[in-house]
């Protein structure tokens, strides 16, 4: 599978613009405050689905040709990915078949469902998603579009770094850093093929839950580690046995380091947003803002940009 492009990003945007949210860039002076720093916030809970997702799962699904739209697509997701999936495909008349955990948030389950979405439930300790989802895939036709490991999914998710960039860019400001949650890697993917070519001395750091920081171990060692997968579950978004392998290929040239949270900063980093940027951001949204927080990066006199990747909490 080939990689994508920064023009694939670029492209992207063009594609999807119509069908998503340009979400804002956000300043608040309590947080400028706490870091010493000039922090943008992008806070992608506001996008349609309630996640950045529905940006890769839109453009993936708007370049399939017709004779695949009519089979349907596959996905596999614990919520977020989901949605947007079920969401894109709605908009384009296309069923959607999604193998979803069982122990998924109730809200994303019955957000995917609203959408119109065949949701198969299977049990993330002991069942192999990728088997169950290629098992629809040979018995239907359908196209299969994993959350992270796809190019078109990657420059999807890279056009919120490229409104970011633009969007600071009309304020005068250049960002130093970039700090992006990160899973299987696909949103940081994008982010930092954008970098790479709108503004390029921007440092990109990836922000994981810890026992799950795989993309940072990884960006150390050279190659693609894994998660021993017994870890705290309090960031669902971001439970992935190790990076993507298409995703790596990007990110071990174009990030600069990796961040680990800890559930209680993550904890910290969701009621921030609440209470200060009145914001609800769900767990795996606000490891960025949690890195941030724990001063894991030291943003004093500089200017650094934040995902909020996701809202889609359990009230």
């Amino acid at each position: 599978m080939t990689p994508p492009t920064p023009q694939d990003v670029h492209e992207a945007l063009v594609r999807i613009k119509p069908h998503i949210v340009h979400t804002p860039m956000l300043r608040n002076a309590q947080l400028d405050a706490a870091t010493g720093g000039t922090i943008l916030i992008k806070p992608e809970m506001l996008q349609r689905t309630g996640s950045f997702k529905l940006r890769g799962a839109t453009n993936a699904l708007r370049k399939l040709p017709p004779a695949q739209r009519e089979k349907g697509v596959v996905a596999y997701s614990s919520g977020n990915h989901a949605q947007a999936i079920a969401c894109a495909a709605h908009s384009l008349g296309i069923q959607a078949t999604i193998v979803m955990p069982s122990d998924a948030p109730a809200i994303k389950r019955d957000h995917t469902a609203f959408w119109g979405a065949t949701i198969i439930p299977y049990d993330r300790a002991t069942e192999d998603r990728i088997a169950i989802a290629q098992n629809i895939v040979d018995k239907t036709g359908a196209t299969l579009i994993p959350p992270y490991e796809h190019p078109d999914v990657i420059a999807g998710q890279g056009t919120l770094a490229l409104e970011l960039f633009a969007d600071a860019a009309a304020q005068n400001l250049t960002l130093d850093a970039l700090i992006v949650c990160c899973g299987g890697g696909g949103l940081i993917a994008g982010c930092a093929l954008a970098a790479s070519a709108v503004s390029p001395t921007t440092k990109i750091f990836s922000a994981e839950p810890a026992g799950w920081d795989d993309t940072a171990r990884s960006l150390v060692s050279g190659r693609r580690e894994q998660n021993d997968m017994r870890g705290s579950h309090f960031c669902d978004a971001l439970l992935t046995p190790t990076p993507g392998e298409l995703t790596f290929s990007i990110n071990r040239h174009l990030l600069t380091a990796g961040f680990a949270v800890t559930d209680e900063q993550v904890r910290t980093a969701i009621r921030f947003a609440f209470e200060h940027l009145k914001l609800v951001a769900e767990p795996g949204g606000a490891v960025a803002l949690a890195a941030l927080l724990a001063q894991q990066y030291d943003a004093k006199n500089h200017v650094v940009g934040i995902v909020l990747s996701g809202g889609n909490a359990s009230p």
